[in-house]
This record gives structure tokens, sequence and C-alpha cells, in this order.
């Protein structure tokens, strides 16, 4: 059997017993212990108030989307809209043009997906497994651009857009000035270059003796092996894409390209005319792709951030 068909059968295997092996804080005897029940249902009750803090905003954002600009600003708030205006949505659908800017966020965030992907895996397989010459350095700077915060390098990312070194390409107004920053992002590279780390070097030279070339094995052992990390990127860099705003609004400045960030703050202007509640329904149309996208993919979230050792 070779190499390729093992590790194929390892990843079926491995995905059949994943969820019998998940590890639990309490095994299934201790939680039949009354004080162990006491201590899950004190954790469920914070986690639980915690939550509220998060799901407030939500609730409130929804909802003021139904009430009219008047019962927005209304003191005390009313919890529930006393009318609600349903037609509200639709409305800012039509008003905000959504369908041009949702296409164009749509567009952005895949085109961002691809390219993180691409250069995230195969520089943290590099660094991993070809040990290229002063990988230890190439790694220390990826770790040092993290300690920076991003807005400290917004002026000499955008220099580099309006005039493209080498090719002196001018990239404002295409979506080329927001993938190409967003595809090099030094998280992803560290998170999977740890993941690749995981996979026995062993499984690589039998590939090699097998007579795989570096590409073969990138394509054919890395990559399936690194599902839930992969999985965890995806998400990760599609719901960062979804709600930017500052870097579109600098490079995007032609009203037809512009993601629905970007043209929601336009339309919130003074000179829109548009009422407020419009404008809320908007950001919580907005809202729901990354809301649902969490809520379908949550467990491969929490699965590939176990196996990626990412904490916090």
């Amino acid at each position: 059997m070779s190499v390729f068909a093992r590790v194929e059968r390892s990843r079926r295997r491995g995905s059949q017993s994943e969820d019998a092996n998940e590890r639990t804080l309490f095994t299934a005897a201790a939680r039949r212990r009354p004080l162990v029940r006491l201590v899950l249902m004190a954790m469920f009750c914070v986690l639980f108030l915690l939550s509220l803090t998060t799901l407030g905003p939500l609730y409130w954002m929804f909802t003021g989307a139904l009430k009219t600009s008047n019962e927005i600003f209304q003191m005390p708030p009313t919890w529930w809209p006393l009318d609600p205006q349903w037609n509200n949505y639709p409305q800012a659908w039509s008003n905000l043009n959504y369908t041009l800017y949702f296409s164009n966020t749509v567009i952005l965030t895949v085109g961002s997906v691809i390219l993180q992907l691409f250069v995230s895996t195969t520089a943290a397989y590099a660094l991993s497994k070809l040990k290229p010459v002063f990988g230890s350095v190439i790694f220390f700077l990826f770790l040092c651009t993290l300690m920076v915060p991003g807005i400290a390098y917004l002026i000499p990312q955008y220099l580099t857009v309006v005039d493209l070194p080498l090719l002196h390409l001018r990239l404002i107004d295409t979506w080329w000035a927001v993938w190409l920053p967003q595809s090099a992002h030094a998280f992803n590279i560290i998170l999977l270059k740890g993941f690749f780390d995981d996979i026995p070097d062993d499984l690589v030279d039998a590939a090699r003796i097998d007579g795989a070339n570096a590409w073969q094995i990138f394509v054919r052992i890395m990559l399936p092996l690194a599902k839930p990390a992969l999985a965890v990127v995806t998400i990760f860099t599609v719901v960062a894409s979804w709600k930017d705003f500052l870097w579109p609004l600098l490079v995007l400045t032609r009203d037809e390209i512009q993601p629905l960030m970007v043209a929601i703050y336009r339309f919130s202007g003074l000179d829109s005319m548009q009422p407020l509640n419009t404008i809320i329904a908007g950001l919580a149309l907005a809202s729901i792709p990354p809301i649902v996208l969490f809520l379908v993919f949550q467990r491969s979230i929490v699965r590939g951030i176990s196996l990626t050792g990412l904490k916090g």
C-alpha cells in the first residue's frame, strides 16, 4: 500500500472517530455526582449571563430595524417595537442597493479566502517541511509583524497599492487593492505551520521514497491532513473580510465596487437622507451571513481550534 493510500485511510478513520474521542471537562461518571452537577450549573449560569452581553446588541439591532425612527430614540427604550415595521427590511434592501453591494462583498470575500489559503498553506508548508535557508529568521519576522498594530503600517501599505513596486501598477479602485494585502497573514501562516509541524516527518520521507515530489506531498498528504486547520483559517478569513471597513474605504472610492460595510457607512451620512431604521435594517441584513456561517460550522471551528492548539 502506497503512502498516499495510507494517508487517505488514516484520514477517513480519524474523521469517523472524531466525535467518539472528543474530550470533556468531566467524565460521565463524574457528572452524576451532586457537587459536579452544581459546578456545571453554576458555570452554565455564568456563561449564560456573559452571553447576554453579546446577544443584547444583536437583539437591539434586529428589533431596532423594526421600529420607527422616533421609537428608536424613545426614552425609556422599548424592548419590542410597538408597531413592527416589517417592510423596513425590504425597503433597506431596495434603498441601499443591496444586490450590488452584497455581490461586491461576496467577490471580495471569496478572493481573499482563495489567496489567503494559497499563500498561507504554501508558506507554512515551506517553513515546516522544506526547511529553507534562514527559515527560522523568516518565521521570527512573521512573529514580529503580529506585534505591530495594523494601523501602524496603514500608510506604507497604502503607498504600496498606489504604486506597486517593480511593476509600477496603480491598484486603487480595483479589488486587487484589497485582495493582495490580505493574501499574506502572519497569524494564519503561524497557525498552519504549527499544524504541519505535528505531521510526522516519517510520512513525508515515505512519500519521497515512493517517488513523490514536494508539490505532490503538499497536495496529497499535507492538505488532506490539514482540513481542520484549513476550516478554521477559512472561517476566520470570511468573517474578517466580510466586516472589513477601513481599508476598503481607503482604496475603493468608486461606489459600484464598494462592499457592504463601506456602502452602509456612506448611506448613513447626513446628505443621504436615509432614515435611521433603514440603516439599522441594512446592518442587520449584513450581519446575517457571518452569523449563519458560525452557527453552521461551529463544531468545525471548535474542533479545528483544539487540533491546532490555538488558545484564547
